[in-house]
């Protein structure tokens, strides 16, 4: 059932930073509850959908959980989710601390509930710097710790966002790893935490790790940045038939690479033959790379590359790469019967566990699908569910 079997997370987070962190934890074997609003996680309208409501963002990021429907605007609400929480083991949340302070749910409240608690936050900046209640979103971070100002340095001096929720996904695993580490501390001392895991921060480590450079020193030794990231030649090479994924990157690899296609010139030309001279001149690297590419086919080059023991990989679009035949032989993009929405294509769970392997038993339930079941654990008689949803605090399941 997992490395996490056992452990109950109550799932107060939305879009996509949090339901991500969470999804992990439940494909890691947790008990994942699901506390949505009477209209539900907005990714649920992000089409396309065969049905209102059951979008593929959704679908993706909130497999192996329960779902329950509670209006914590009402105090009935609030009571109940404060009974789940009471015999959980994590809730995670990504609204800002002060709605949850609001909403009477803040830690100094839910611990008196639960001292073993751990009480994770998944939001935009520390609490203790003047950004602290600012709105944050992938996109803003992604600019203020700098990715458009690199991606504009890399291609034509427009800034752009990376095309995908990079913030979103790296702070929601930033988030799996700082849960786990509390629930190892909670299980030595017997004793719940907060924890704080900012977007901003966590982004600013992440990029600022690999382009701190010269800024690193004091005083500056340069003005930061990571060559041969920022080259513009570090890009797929273009074939004389398509594109492909080459990177040649220690000595034995150039050695290889000379050998393979008969660079005996290069060999001898500093420039190439050492790690020094071709990180100092990796912008004439990639452009002799990038001439010497353009003279054969793309399966040429795979053929050759592999044979030399030369890194490569294809370069697949969003179709090509579920056809991949390392994917196809391990089965990570398998088909699946959905209870509402068919067969859809869902993802394997990438780590595995000698001791403790994983499978998705859940796939991402409908809204409130098992709200009943849920407040029933809880201690809720039919009586008293039925008075939540005659309230308007809960709903009933949808078909």
């Amino acid at each position: 059932m997992g490395p996490l079997e056992g452990v109950k997370v109550i799932d107060m987070t939305t879009v996509l930073m949090g339901p991500y962190a969470t999804q992990m934890l439940g494909d890691y074997g947790a008990d994942v509850i699901k506390v949505e609003t009477p209209d539900g996680d907005v990714t649920r309208l992000i089409g396309p959908t065969r049905h209102a409501g059951m979008g593929p963002v959704f679908l993706n990021t909130n497999r192996s959980k329960r779902g329950i429907v509670l209006d914590l605007k009402k105090p009935a609400g609030r009571d109940a989710v404060l009974r789940l929480i009471a015999s959980a083991d994590v809730l995670v949340y990504n609204i800002r601390p002060q709605a949850m302070a609001r909403l009477q749910l803040g830690y100094d409240v839910v611990s008196k509930i639960n001292p073993r608690l751990v009480y994770a936050g998944v939001f935009g900046f520390g609490q203790d710097g003047p950004y602290a209640a600012k709105p944050a979103y992938d996109d803003l971070i992604q600019g203020a710790t700098a990715l458009p100002a690199l991606m504009a340095q890399t291609n034509d001096g427009v800034p752009r966002y990376v095309p995908n929720a990079l913030v979103d996904r790296i702070v929601g695993l930033t988030a799996v790893g700082a849960i786990c580490a509390s629930l190892v501390h909670r299980d030595r001392t017997g004793r719940g935490q907060r924890v704080d895991i900012p977007m901003f921060e966590t982004m600013a480590s992440f990029v600022m790790g690999d382009h701190m450079g010269g800024l690193t020193y004091e005083p500056p030794l340069d003005k930061g940045g990571y060559a041969r990231h920022l080259s513009r030649d570090r890009r797929p090479y273009k074939t004389s038939d398509g594109y492909i994924c080459v990177i040649v990157y220690n000595d034995k690899q150039w050695e290889n690479f000379f050998k393979a296609t008969g660079r005996d010139d290069l060999r001898r030309d500093p420039t190439f033959s050492t790690f020094a001279g071709r990180a100092t001149n990796i912008n004439t690297v990639y452009a002799e790379l990038a001439r010497i590419f353009e003279t054969r086919t793309t399966a040429e080059w795979a053929e050759l590359l592999a044979k030399a023991d030369v890194p490569v990989m294809p370069m697949h679009d969003l179709e090509s790469i579920l056809e991949d035949p390392h994917l196809v032989a391990t089965g990570f993009f398998p088909v699946v019967n959905h209870p509402s929405e068919g067969p859809i294509r869902s993802m394997k769970v990438s780590a595995a566990w000698s001791d403790t392997p994983v499978e998705c038993l859940r796939l991402a339930p409908r809204l409130n699908e098992h709200g009943a079941e849920v407040l029933h654990e809880a201690g809720f008689s039919a009586d008293e569910i039925a008075a939540l949803v005659r309230d308007g605090v809960t709903t009933a399941a949808t078909d």
